[in-house]
């Protein structure tokens, strides 16, 4: 399984890496709000994740990083 880490307070909440996630493993967050003001990226399902960076790579910001 791979380890997924977000810079919270960098994330503007496009939700680009949501969409691009093959397993739904990722979704902004309903109930919290980062330093700008957005809803960040969280992962709703990691036992899910397979490690393919889909998500780091559509990220406009670089604030996903992935670890296999």
């Amino acid at each position: 399984m791979a380890n997924l880490t977000f810079q919270v307070d960098k994330c503007k909440g496009c939700g680009l890496c949501v969409e691009a996630c093959p397993k739904g493993v990722l979704a902004l967050a309903t109930d919290k709000i980062n330093k700008k003001g957005h809803h960040p990226v969280e992962a709703v399902k990691m036992e899910a994740c397979i490690g393919c960076a889909f998500c780091a790579t559509m990220c406009p910001d670089c604030i996903i990083k992935v670890e296999r």
